[in-house]
Protein backbone atom coordinates (compact mmCIF):
# COMPACT_ATOMS: atom_id res chain seq x y z
CA UNK A 1 0.00 0.00 0.00
CA UNK A 2 1.11 3.80 -0.90
CA UNK A 3 0.69 7.01 1.33
CA UNK A 4 1.42 10.31 0.31
CA UNK A 5 2.92 12.55 2.76
CA UNK A 6 2.94 16.27 2.56
CA UNK A 7 5.12 18.29 5.33
CA UNK A 8 4.68 21.91 5.77
CA UNK A 9 7.45 23.46 7.27
CA UNK A 10 8.12 27.95 7.50
CA UNK A 11 10.91 27.81 4.95
CA UNK A 12 10.68 24.38 3.56
CA UNK A 13 7.91 21.73 2.27
CA UNK A 14 7.88 18.44 1.42
CA UNK A 15 5.69 16.11 -0.26
CA UNK A 16 6.60 12.50 -0.06
CA UNK A 17 5.59 9.17 -1.47
CA UNK A 18 6.12 6.26 0.81
CA UNK A 19 4.47 2.36 1.58
CA UNK A 20 3.08 0.75 4.73
CA UNK A 21 6.61 0.19 6.09
CA UNK A 22 7.79 3.92 6.35
CA UNK A 23 9.87 3.24 3.45
CA UNK A 24 10.30 6.25 1.18
CA UNK A 25 9.97 5.92 -2.34
CA UNK A 26 9.98 9.54 -3.85
CA UNK A 27 9.93 12.78 -2.60
CA UNK A 28 9.76 16.16 -3.64
CA UNK A 29 11.10 19.31 -1.91
CA UNK A 30 10.57 23.27 -2.50
CA UNK A 31 10.45 26.23 -0.38
CA UNK A 32 7.50 27.58 1.46
CA UNK A 33 6.50 30.90 -0.38
CA UNK A 34 3.06 32.71 0.08
CA UNK A 35 0.43 30.68 1.00
CA UNK A 36 -1.44 30.27 -2.68
CA UNK A 37 1.89 29.54 -4.52
CA UNK A 38 2.97 27.01 -1.83
CA UNK A 39 -0.86 25.31 -1.91
CA UNK A 40 -0.34 25.03 -6.07
CA UNK A 41 3.10 23.61 -5.71
CA UNK A 42 1.75 20.98 -3.21
CA UNK A 43 -0.98 20.32 -5.63
CA UNK A 44 1.35 19.51 -8.44
CA UNK A 45 3.56 17.82 -6.47
CA UNK A 46 1.04 15.37 -5.34
CA UNK A 47 -0.20 15.04 -8.90
CA UNK A 48 3.46 14.29 -9.78
CA UNK A 49 4.92 12.18 -7.14
CA UNK A 50 1.72 9.19 -7.88
CA UNK A 51 -0.79 7.47 -6.66
CA UNK A 52 -1.73 7.19 -2.70
CA UNK A 53 -4.38 5.52 -0.61
CA UNK A 54 -4.29 8.59 1.65
CA UNK A 55 -3.13 11.98 2.27
CA UNK A 56 -1.36 13.05 5.43
CA UNK A 57 -0.09 16.55 6.14
CA UNK A 58 2.19 17.56 9.17
CA UNK A 59 2.47 20.71 10.04
CA UNK A 60 2.71 23.18 12.72
CA UNK A 61 0.03 24.41 15.09
CA UNK A 62 -2.46 25.85 15.90
CA UNK A 63 -4.78 23.63 13.50
CA UNK A 64 -7.99 21.79 13.61
CA UNK A 65 -6.86 18.33 13.04
CA UNK A 66 -10.66 17.14 13.35
CA UNK A 67 -11.75 19.28 10.76
CA UNK A 68 -8.49 19.71 8.98
CA UNK A 69 -7.88 23.25 9.24
CA UNK A 70 -4.71 25.12 9.11
CA UNK A 71 -4.71 28.10 11.81
CA UNK A 72 -2.48 30.76 11.73
CA UNK A 73 0.24 29.11 12.59
CA UNK A 74 3.63 31.81 13.64
CA UNK A 75 5.91 30.18 11.34
CA UNK A 76 3.57 30.32 8.05
CA UNK A 77 1.90 33.97 7.44
CA UNK A 78 -1.48 34.14 6.19
CA UNK A 79 -2.32 30.57 6.05
CA UNK A 80 -5.49 31.53 8.09
CA UNK A 81 -7.95 28.79 8.20
CA UNK A 82 -6.96 26.88 5.59
CA UNK A 83 -9.10 24.09 4.73
CA UNK A 84 -5.97 21.93 3.86
CA UNK A 85 -7.79 18.30 4.10
CA UNK A 86 -11.22 19.75 2.14
CA UNK A 87 -9.00 20.86 -0.72
CA UNK A 88 -6.57 17.62 -0.90
CA UNK A 89 -9.71 15.03 -1.01
CA UNK A 90 -11.51 17.64 -3.33
CA UNK A 91 -8.71 17.56 -5.94
CA UNK A 92 -7.52 13.86 -5.44
CA UNK A 93 -10.56 11.89 -4.11
CA UNK A 94 -8.98 10.54 -1.57
CA UNK A 95 -8.94 10.89 2.38
CA UNK A 96 -6.44 13.42 3.67
CA UNK A 97 -5.18 14.11 7.63
CA UNK A 98 -4.11 16.96 9.17
CA UNK A 99 -1.84 16.56 12.28
CA UNK A 100 -0.10 18.82 14.04
CA UNK A 101 4.12 17.99 13.41
CA UNK A 102 5.34 17.46 17.11
CA UNK A 103 2.23 14.88 17.14
CA UNK A 104 3.18 13.13 13.81
CA UNK A 105 6.71 12.58 15.22
CA UNK A 106 5.30 10.87 17.61
CA UNK A 107 3.44 8.82 15.38
CA UNK A 108 6.07 8.11 13.53
CA UNK A 109 8.20 7.30 16.20
CA UNK A 110 5.48 5.33 18.12
CA UNK A 111 5.10 3.43 14.87
CA UNK A 112 8.30 2.83 12.89
CA UNK A 113 10.83 4.19 15.74
CA UNK A 114 12.53 4.24 19.22
CA UNK A 115 8.29 3.99 20.78
CA UNK A 116 7.64 0.51 19.19
CA UNK A 117 5.54 -1.32 20.93
CA UNK A 118 4.67 0.71 23.63
CA UNK A 119 1.53 1.39 25.07
CA UNK A 120 2.22 4.89 27.04
CA UNK A 121 4.68 7.40 25.20
CA UNK A 122 6.10 10.63 24.70
CA UNK A 123 7.87 12.37 22.02
CA UNK A 124 10.22 15.19 22.31
CA UNK A 125 10.88 17.68 19.63
CA UNK A 126 14.08 19.33 21.54
CA UNK A 127 14.96 21.31 17.83
CA UNK A 128 14.27 25.04 17.44
CA UNK A 129 11.62 24.98 20.02
CA UNK A 130 9.96 22.01 22.41
CA UNK A 131 7.12 21.20 22.26
CA UNK A 132 5.52 17.32 22.91
CA UNK A 133 3.35 14.68 21.25
CA UNK A 134 1.49 12.38 23.65
CA UNK A 135 0.71 8.73 23.04
CA UNK A 136 -1.64 7.23 26.05
CA UNK A 137 -3.52 4.11 26.42
CA UNK A 138 -2.37 2.85 22.78
CA UNK A 139 -3.49 6.30 21.27
CA UNK A 140 -2.39 9.77 20.15
CA UNK A 141 -3.80 12.25 22.64
CA UNK A 142 -4.45 15.84 21.28
CA UNK A 143 -6.53 17.24 24.07
CA UNK A 144 -9.76 19.36 23.79
CA UNK A 145 -8.59 21.84 20.91
CA UNK A 146 -5.38 20.56 19.35
CA UNK A 147 -3.46 22.17 22.39
CA UNK A 148 -2.04 18.91 24.49
CA UNK A 149 1.27 18.40 24.42
CA UNK A 150 2.61 22.47 24.69
CA UNK A 151 4.84 21.25 27.43
CA UNK A 152 7.49 23.77 25.87
CA UNK A 153 5.26 26.66 27.92
CA UNK A 154 5.68 24.73 31.38
CA UNK A 155 8.25 27.51 33.86
CA UNK A 156 10.96 25.75 35.53
CA UNK A 157 12.47 28.83 36.64
CA UNK A 158 11.65 32.57 37.39
CA UNK A 159 14.62 33.62 35.34
CA UNK A 160 16.48 31.98 32.28
CA UNK A 161 16.12 32.02 28.87
CA UNK A 162 12.66 33.05 27.14
CA UNK A 163 10.70 30.84 24.97
CA UNK A 164 6.81 30.69 24.16
CA UNK A 165 6.77 34.39 25.28
CA UNK A 166 7.85 33.22 28.96
CA UNK A 167 11.14 33.94 30.68
CA UNK A 168 12.70 30.25 32.24
CA UNK A 169 10.19 28.10 30.10
CA UNK A 170 11.35 24.35 29.70
CA UNK A 171 12.05 25.61 25.99
CA UNK A 172 13.75 28.74 27.32
CA UNK A 173 16.19 26.21 28.58
CA UNK A 174 15.81 22.76 26.34
CA UNK A 175 15.72 23.76 22.81
CA UNK A 176 18.38 25.41 19.88
CA UNK A 177 17.19 28.67 20.72
CA UNK A 178 17.40 28.54 24.49
CA UNK A 179 21.11 26.73 24.64
CA UNK A 180 22.11 29.40 22.61
CA UNK A 181 20.45 31.97 25.11
CA UNK A 182 22.64 30.68 27.77
CA UNK A 183 25.60 30.69 25.92
CA UNK A 184 24.66 34.56 24.92
CA UNK A 185 24.24 35.15 28.92
CA UNK A 186 27.42 33.13 29.56
CA UNK A 187 29.47 34.66 26.98
CA UNK A 188 28.44 38.60 28.53
CA UNK A 189 29.27 37.66 31.78
CA UNK A 190 32.64 36.94 30.40
CA UNK A 191 33.14 40.01 28.41
CA UNK A 192 31.83 42.08 31.76
CA UNK A 193 34.59 40.51 33.42
CA UNK A 194 37.51 41.72 31.09
CA UNK A 195 37.38 37.84 29.51
CA UNK A 196 36.09 35.94 26.52
CA UNK A 197 34.46 32.29 25.92
CA UNK A 198 36.06 30.71 22.91
CA UNK A 199 32.68 30.92 20.96
CA UNK A 200 32.45 35.06 21.72
CA UNK A 201 35.17 37.31 21.77
CA UNK A 202 33.49 40.62 21.46
CA UNK A 203 29.96 41.78 22.09
CA UNK A 204 29.69 41.79 18.10
CA UNK A 205 29.65 38.33 18.21
CA UNK A 206 26.98 37.55 20.96
CA UNK A 207 24.29 37.11 17.86
CA UNK A 208 26.08 34.59 16.57
CA UNK A 209 25.80 31.81 19.17
CA UNK A 210 24.21 28.61 18.23
CA UNK A 211 23.90 25.51 19.70
CA UNK A 212 25.88 23.71 17.54
CA UNK A 213 28.56 25.81 18.06
CA UNK A 214 28.30 25.40 22.06
CA UNK A 215 27.70 21.46 21.33
CA UNK A 216 30.65 20.91 18.85
CA UNK A 217 33.23 23.22 21.87
CA UNK A 218 31.61 20.74 24.46
CA UNK A 219 32.50 17.67 22.93
CA UNK A 220 36.13 19.24 22.57
CA UNK A 221 35.86 19.69 26.57
CA UNK A 222 35.67 23.10 26.41
CA UNK A 223 34.33 23.85 30.09
CA UNK A 224 32.44 26.67 29.54
CA UNK A 225 30.16 25.33 26.61
CA UNK A 226 30.26 22.03 29.19
CA UNK A 227 28.72 23.82 31.69
CA UNK A 228 26.21 25.39 29.39
CA UNK A 229 24.58 22.26 28.17
CA UNK A 230 25.04 21.55 32.37
CA UNK A 231 23.01 23.70 32.98
CA UNK A 232 20.47 22.58 30.30
CA UNK A 233 20.71 19.08 31.13
CA UNK A 234 19.64 19.87 34.90
CA UNK A 235 16.08 22.03 33.49
CA UNK A 236 15.43 19.45 31.38
CA UNK A 237 15.53 16.55 34.45
CA UNK A 238 13.34 19.15 35.78
CA UNK A 239 10.93 19.18 32.95
CA UNK A 240 10.99 15.39 32.54
CA UNK A 241 10.39 14.67 35.89
CA UNK A 242 7.25 16.46 36.04
CA UNK A 243 5.96 14.86 32.85
CA UNK A 244 6.97 11.24 34.28
CA UNK A 245 5.10 11.83 37.65
CA UNK A 246 1.87 13.31 35.52
CA UNK A 247 1.55 10.91 32.78
CA UNK A 248 3.78 7.83 34.42
CA UNK A 249 4.69 6.85 30.64
CA UNK A 250 6.72 3.63 29.84
CA UNK A 251 9.39 5.79 27.26
CA UNK A 252 10.06 9.17 26.50
CA UNK A 253 11.68 9.46 23.10
CA UNK A 254 13.48 12.81 22.49
CA UNK A 255 14.78 13.63 19.17
CA UNK A 256 17.02 16.58 17.43
CA UNK A 257 19.84 18.22 19.88
CA UNK A 258 19.17 15.37 22.41
CA UNK A 259 19.83 12.94 20.00
CA UNK A 260 22.97 14.02 18.86
CA UNK A 261 24.11 15.48 22.26
CA UNK A 262 22.70 12.92 24.46
CA UNK A 263 26.23 12.21 25.64
CA UNK A 264 26.54 15.71 26.97
CA UNK A 265 22.81 16.17 28.87
CA UNK A 266 22.29 13.12 30.18
CA UNK A 267 24.31 12.28 33.34
CA UNK A 268 22.71 15.95 34.64
CA UNK A 269 19.69 15.02 33.72
CA UNK A 270 18.92 12.05 35.04
CA UNK A 271 20.80 13.46 38.75
CA UNK A 272 17.72 15.64 38.72
CA UNK A 273 15.16 12.81 37.57
CA UNK A 274 16.75 11.03 40.33
CA UNK A 275 15.95 12.94 42.74
CA UNK A 276 12.88 14.53 41.64
CA UNK A 277 10.40 11.56 40.17
CA UNK A 278 8.65 9.11 42.21
CA UNK A 279 10.52 6.45 42.56
CA UNK A 280 8.30 3.89 41.15
CA UNK A 281 7.36 5.96 37.89
CA UNK A 282 11.16 6.83 37.20
CA UNK A 283 12.03 3.21 37.38
CA UNK A 284 9.06 2.19 34.69
CA UNK A 285 10.49 4.43 32.45
CA UNK A 286 12.94 4.83 29.98
CA UNK A 287 14.25 8.03 27.99
CA UNK A 288 15.96 7.50 24.78
CA UNK A 289 16.97 9.14 21.28
CA UNK A 290 14.61 9.06 18.80
CA UNK A 291 15.15 6.83 16.23
CA UNK A 292 14.39 7.96 12.79
CA UNK A 293 17.02 10.80 12.73
CA UNK A 294 16.63 13.10 9.89
CA UNK A 295 14.31 11.42 8.15
CA UNK A 296 11.54 12.00 11.07
CA UNK A 297 9.48 15.08 8.91
CA UNK A 298 8.96 12.71 5.94
CA UNK A 299 8.08 9.44 8.15
CA UNK A 300 5.89 11.54 10.00
CA UNK A 301 3.50 13.16 7.01
CA UNK A 302 3.36 9.49 6.17
CA UNK A 303 2.40 8.22 9.08
CA UNK A 304 -0.12 10.77 9.25
CA UNK A 305 -1.71 9.38 6.45
CA UNK A 306 -1.57 5.80 7.66
CA UNK A 307 -3.18 7.44 10.97
CA UNK A 308 -6.98 5.63 10.31
CA UNK A 309 -5.30 2.16 10.10
CA UNK A 310 -3.89 2.66 13.48
CA UNK A 311 -5.77 5.06 15.67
Amino acid sequence: MKYIGIDIGGTKCAVILGDENGEILDKIRFETVNVYETLENIFKAVEKIGNGAAIGVSCGGPLNSQKGIIQSPPNLIGWDDVHITDMLTEKFHIPAYLCNDANACALAEWKFGAGQGCRNMIFLTFGTGLGAGLILDDRLYCGTNDMAGEVGHIRLSEFGGVGYGKSGSFEGFCSGGGIAQLGRMKALELLQQGQAARFCKSYEELDKINAKMLGDLADEGDETALDIYRICGEKLGYGLSILIDILNPEKIVIGSIFARSSNLLWDSANTVMKKECLSHSYKACKVVPAKLGEAIGDIAALTVAMRGEFI
